[in-house]
Formats: C-alpha cells, structure tokens, sequence
C-alpha cells in the first residue's frame, strides 16, 4: 500500500503540474504492489500511466489554437504565437537571471497562488533602441506557451475626448478574460509624465486610466511596457510595475556571442572574434549586429562564393554604423 509520503509527493507534482515527477512516482507505487505480491493491481496501475502519457502526448501534440481578438479589440490588439526561447537571446548574465525568475513564477503560478502569493505580472523594459525589448515579450510568450497581444498604439491613441480612455477599457478587460503576454511597444506615448508643458488634459486622463486599470489589473496575465524614453514616463508608474529591467548596447562578450550565433548557420572562415567586436561592431545594438550578419550572409550568397570571411562581416558592420549616423 502506498505510504503517506508518496501520495502527499503524488498529488504535490500534480498541483505543481510536474508530469515527469507524478509518472515515476505512480510507476514506485505499481513496482512496490508488484513487490509484496499484488500482481494484478501493478498490472492495473501499470496500463493505466500507459494510457494517461498516451493521451499526454496526443495533448501536447495538438496545435494550441490562436487566441484572436474578436469586435471592437480586432484593431486594438494583434496576436500571435511566438516560439522563440530564452536561449534565441543574447543577454547580460543579470537581465537573464531576471526573465528566467519571471519566467519559473509564472510556470508555477498555481503553486504561488495557494501561498496567498502572485507571480511578478507587470514589467517595464527601459533601453536604447535594438537592445532585444521586443523580442523580450516574444520569448516570454514562447516560454510560457502563451499568445503574445501586441498593442495598436497608432488604433488606441485618438483625438476625441474620453474615446482613448475607453479603448484602453476594452485592452485591460482583455487582459482579465484571455491571459496571454500583452506588450505596451512605445510606452512613452501614453506614459508621458502629467507635468510636461506641452501636454493636452486628454492624455493626462489616459495616463490616470491606465495608472488606475493597472492598479486593480489581478488577472494572471503578463503585461509588459516598453520604452526607449523612460525620461518622459510619468514617476507614478514605475511604483506600478514588479519588475523594471534595463537594457544597454552589449560590450565586448556579448557581441562576440551574437556574432557566433548568427554565423553560426553559414561557413566562415578565418573571422578574427575578437577583434570585430572589440572595433567595428562596439556601439551597435543586438538589432544592428543580427543585421550586419545577415547583410555579410547576404552577400556571400549572392556573389556565388561559400563562406563569410572576416572582410566580409566588417564591412556589414561599418554600413550599419554609417546607417546608425
């Protein structure tokens, strides 16, 4: 018979949602019925974990289906699934412990939620531009196996009074009924501080909004506010998220890293690493060095030649810092 340890561990990993733990556990408890001689219920519970992984995987093996917004959020919202990863970025070692914090919270969320306790939800990302923001709520979406709801800003924002704070209703009712990772891209355009000469009352009233919507927001949705001006954010609102991550140009080893990465798929040859990201690439963003390798991969592939040489990539890297200036 199964100890008190065993079913407290079997119904702790199906709470935390951990399939591997409660297979091997259930898999102990019919390998100890088979030990003190009951066969037939070993057998028993034997083709019963056959049949639940069976069915586990057909699960797994269906295509999740595309949350859409539906009525008035269609122009509000755009959706899709990313699948990209935290291991697609480059990123500094702090940034990175950060997302994958968030990331292990909300994978245990109900575990979380029966401590009386809340996964970190709301997230402002601050930075020059092309240092991976965006692509920061791709990869959270894809970690988490949830729809990614990009903001309309230029659907949101209008001209008539009280119209944009209604808008702005809809998008947070959305964040309550489907939860996905809803990203806020230019935050600064609504999050401009109340105090700014040159502001009009409407947004004013759309900045109160939000600040209110996001306050009384208990939905187990991620929303995530990007900027590349947090100089022109109200101070309120950074009292409003978890988490506020900054993001830098990379230096030397993460340039290094992203040129292997993005090489990675062609031939090269005789590339100096070292020397490229300590020179040429210094002050370019991650966006501006993914795209000097892919002009170099470019190159190469038009030209009928085999392999990315070290020429090759420093001159992609200079036209992106003539097109940076």
């Amino acid at each position: 018979m199964a100890s008190a340890e065993q079913l407290k561990a079997l119904l702790q990993s199906h709470i935390d949602e951990d399939d591997a733990q409660f297979f091997s556990i259930a898999m102990q408890l019919a390998a100890h019925e088979a030990k003190v001689g009951h066969g037939k219920l070993a057998k028993e519970l034997r083709e019963l974990i056959d049949k639940a992984k069976e069915q586990r995987h057909k699960i797994l093996a269906q295509p999740t289906p595309l949350a859409k917004p539906r009525g008035e959020l269609t122009n509000l919202l755009s959706a899709s699934y990313p699948k990209l990863r935290i291991s697609d970025m480059v990123l500094f070692s702090e940034i990175g412990a950060r997302l994958e914090r968030l990331i292990k919270e909300h994978k245990q969320i109900q575990k979380l939620r029966s401590y009386g306790l809340s996964p970190r939800k709301k997230l402002l990302l601050v930075g020059p531009p092309g240092t991976g923001k965006t692509l920061t709520a791709s990869v959270l979406a894809g970690e988490l196996g949830l729809p990614l709801f990009v903001v309309r800003l230029d659907s949101l924002m209008t001209k008539y009074m009280g119209e944009t704070a209604g808008k702005l209703r809809l998008i947070f009712d959305a964040i309550k009924q489907s939860r996905g990772v809803y990203l806020f891209d230019e935050f600064d355009s609504i999050g401009s501080q109340r105090s700014l000469v040159n502001d009009v009352g409407e947004i004013r009233r759309v900045l109160n909004s939000f600040l209110q919507m996001v306050e009384q927001d208990n939905s187990d949705s991620l929303l995530v506010a990007a900027t590349n001006h947090p100089e022109l954010l109200d101070h309120a609102l950074f009292r409003r998220f978890d988490d506020v991550i900054e993001y830098h140009l990379p230096e030397t080893k993460e340039i290094t890293a992203i040129l292997k990465s993005k090489l990675s798929s062609f031939k090269t040859s005789r590339i100096q690493w070292n020397k490229a990201a300590e020179t040429t690439a210094k002050g370019l963003s991650f966006g501006d060095i993914t795209k000097a390798c892919e002009d170099a991969i470019k190159d190469v592939i038009i030209h009928n030649r085999e392999k990315v040489t070290h020429a090759d990539l420093m001159r992609a890297l200079k036209e992106r810092h003539k097109a940076r200036q």
